[in-house]
Formats: C-alpha cells, structure tokens, sequence
C-alpha cells in the first residue's frame, strides 16, 4: 500500500517531554518495609470460615496499626466482610496464598446511609468502597491472596439499567480506593469480581502496581481493571487483566491548584490485556494528562487497543503520550484518539472553545502490529480542536473492515506504516495534513 501524502504542509517533529527522573527511578520499586507489630487477623477474632461476618476482627487489626505501623497478614482462608477502612503510615497487608478477603452479598452495608434500597442511590458517591485507604503514607498491600467484591449480586441489575438506557451506569461500589496515599504499592495480588471499578488510586503519588491479575467476565458490566486518577509518578507492570470494561483507564477529572497537570507520568509496561476495554485516558481529561508511555503489552480480544477518549464537557489537554512495541490479536479497533464520545459523528460544526475543550497533542505509536475484526482505527479531533503532532511508525494494522480515518488533525506523520482494510482506502482523510509514507 502507498501512503503518499495527500496534504501538503511542513512537516513538524513531535517534541514529547522526557519522563522524568523520578519517574524512571521507580523502576527500581524498593520494598516499603513496615515497622510496627505483626498481626494475624485470626488472633484478633477472625474465622476465615466463608460463612462468619469477619469485619469487626479485621476493622480492628487496620484500627491498631494507625498509629503504630506494621504488618496485617491473613492466613488461608475465607474471610468475609463488609467494607472496611485503612488509615496509617508504614503499613503492609499481607494475603497469603490460599487467603480470600470477599465482600460480603449485603448492598445496604455498602450504602453511607447504612439502609435504604441501593437501586434508588443517586450516584455512586452514595457508595463506600469494599476498601478505602485514605490520606497515608508507605502503604503496601501484597501476597498471593486475592481480593473479591462479589460483583455477580450487582451486576444483573447493572445491565438491566444499561439495556433500559443505553450507556446509564447503575451506581455501585468501588473495590478497592486509594485516596491521597504516598508511595502505594500493590503487588502479587489477585482483585477480582468487583461491583464496579477494581482499583482506582485517587489523588497518590508515587504508585507501583506489580504482578496483580484483575479478574471479571468479558460482560460484567462498569468493571475498569485498573484507573489512575489525578495521581502521579506511577508505574504498572507485569500485570494480567482480563475485565468486562477498560483495562487501564487514566483519569483526570479535575484540575489541582499549582499543577498544569493533575495526572502525569504514568508507566504501563509488561502487561496483559484479555478482554476489556484496551489501554485508555479518559473520558475525564479536564485537569490535564501529561507524560504517559506504554511499552511491551499485548491486547486480545479487546474492544479497543490504544484510546484517548473524551468530550467537549470533560476534556483538556492530552500532552505526551508515547506507545511503543505494542501486540494487538483480533481487538475491534487498534487506535481510537477522539474528542467525541461516547459516539463520533458524521459531520459536526465548529463550537467556541471553552475551559473543557478536548486538546490532544505530541502522540507518538511506534512498533505496533494489530489485528482488528474491525475499524483500523480513529484519529478525530473537533473542528475547533484539532489534534496536533501525531507520529506513526513502523506499523502494521490488518482490519475486517474500514481503515483509518484521520480528520481534524494537524501534523500527522505516517513512516512505514501499512494500513490493509478488507473495504475501501487504508486512510480516510478530512480537514487534516498528513506527510508519509
């Protein structure tokens, strides 16, 4: 196929800022060792039978270690509970292998009123998570154990309400919600079936996420693996994920006194996606993403690969993202980078621009092969926004259907890049300057 360019126009190098120093020293992950005590939840009371209510016992160990520090270990077994809440500094919870921390079945016990029929909550913030941890430092959750939220005694109603109303999320918990936590880390676990989002680090610093496998079914509805919001400097890698929505999704959905980007520096790299969503930022951009690299992942069966996805409502600016030695088997579209959503249009008119215009910019795809069952993909910015400096290279799209359309784009650069669509042209190309091939 000959990419020749079809718009003339100079063309401009992607100057994509450098992850920072501190980023890359995260690399190196050194263990947050706890001081304090050592406690067994059995000791404090816990049964792990699978049928005790064991939150009180459990509530306890996290109530001790405050103000001490130290390490929470549950041995094997079944531990159910209602939420639960984590505040303290140098802080381990250890699951051993064979350990099952599982939500309890009860809806009311996660509503903030504590009664009342959980169909009728108005948003989600009418949910407190299975876990919160809150406004901490060096805090580590870790072990072969796995963390389960019981998801299939929320989900069937989730669906109705989306098969009413295409798009409505039904309210429901989170699983697990770092909040305002430096240096987290979370590793070796297993967080599975959660009523909706499994892992949200809300407003962190300094996060490492290493070797956790997020579990869902292909169609639990809502169920995000792993969603990076408004927090910094965080790496996520070697991780397994195979869910019912996005796998990583990078949310910014404010802005932060004294910072041009409320979410940066964010490192995806090694990781497995099975079903889900693909790799997103988005749809909350509104306080800025900056510096966002993934490197060596694969992407089966996924409904996407690569997405930046907002609207003219949540957006802001998108700056610096690079996604480089990328796999993807059979997804239904390899790239989506769109200032629409959830739908793009046909056609649209120029808006004014406003403080929550989508601007995406400086995007560099390099070494990516795809298979998709059907679009090539999607590079649609608006009219009054178009998307800026997009670069690439060496890649090798195959799609069942259409090839890639690019409107409302400035600066995009194709080099060795091979496009092949079972109909029509490899690019479809509106309002926007492309140099290659």
């Amino acid at each position: 196929m000959n990419l020749a360019p079809s718009v003339r126009g100079p063309q401009r190098e992607l100057r994509v800022g450098k992850i920072p120093t501190l980023l890359l020293a995260l690399l190196i992950a050194p263990q947050l060792a706890a001081a304090g005590p050592v406690l067994n939840v059995r000791d404090l009371g816990a049964k792990g039978d699978g049928e005790t209510l064991d939150t009180d016992a459990i509530q306890r160990a996290f109530d001790q270690v405050r103000k001490t520090g130290g390490t929470i270990v549950f041995p094997p077994g079944r531990y159910v509970s209602a939420p639960l809440s984590l505040r303290g500094n140098n802080v381990t919870v250890q699951l051993d292998e064979g350990a099952t921390l599982l939500a309890t079945t009860n809806h009311a016990a996660f509503l903030k009123s504590g009664s009342g029929n959980w169909l009728a909550a108005a948003s989600n913030s009418d949910f407190v998570p299975f876990l919160t941890l809150k406004d901490s430092t060096n805090v580590t959750l870790t072990g072969k154990g796995v963390i389960d939220g019981n998801g299939p005694v929320w989900w069937e109603e989730a669906e109705k309400a989306r098969q009413r109303q295409s798009g409505f999320t039904l309210p429901r918990p989170n699983l697990i919600v770092p909040q305002r936590i430096q240096n987290l880390r979370v590793t070796g676990l297993t967080l599975q079936h959660s009523p909706k989002f499994h892992l949200v680090p809300t407003e962190c610093e300094e996060v490492w996420i290493e070797g956790v496998r997020v579990l869902a079914p292909e169609r639990a509805p809502n169920t995000d693996a792993i969603d990076p919001s408004i927090s910094r400097n965080v790496t996520i890698t070697n991780c397994f994920i195979d869910v019912g929505d996005d796998n990583i999704a990078i949310k910014s959905g404010k802005k932060v006194p004294g910072r041009e980007f409320a979410c940066e520096n964010i490192l995806i790299t090694h990781c497995t996606f099975r079903h889900g969503h693909g790799m997103s930022i988005g749809s909350e951009t509104v306080g800025g993403v900056r510096n966002v690299v993934v490197r060596h992942c694969t992407f089966e069966n996924t409904v996407n690969g690569i997405r930046i996805k907002s609207d003219r409502k949540r957006g802001g600016v998108v700056d610096g993202l690079i996604c480089e030695d990328i796999t993807m088997t059979n997804v239904r579209g390899a790239l989506t980078l769109t200032s629409y959503y959830p739908r793009i249009p046909a056609t649209d008119e120029a808006q004014p621009v406003t403080g929550t215009t989508p601007k995406y910019r400086n995007i560099t795809i390099r070494n990516l092969t795809a298979t998709s069952s059907r679009n090539a993909g999607f590079i649609v910015g608006l009219p009054e926004s178009v998307i800026e400096n997009v670069r690439l290279e060496n890649v090798r799209i195959t799609a069942e259907q259409a090839g890639l359309e690019i409107r409302h784009a400035r600066g995009v650069e194709l080099k060795n890049v091979t496009l092949t669509p079972r109909q029509g042209p490899p690019v479809i190309q509106r309002d926007a300057e492309i140099s290659g091939p």
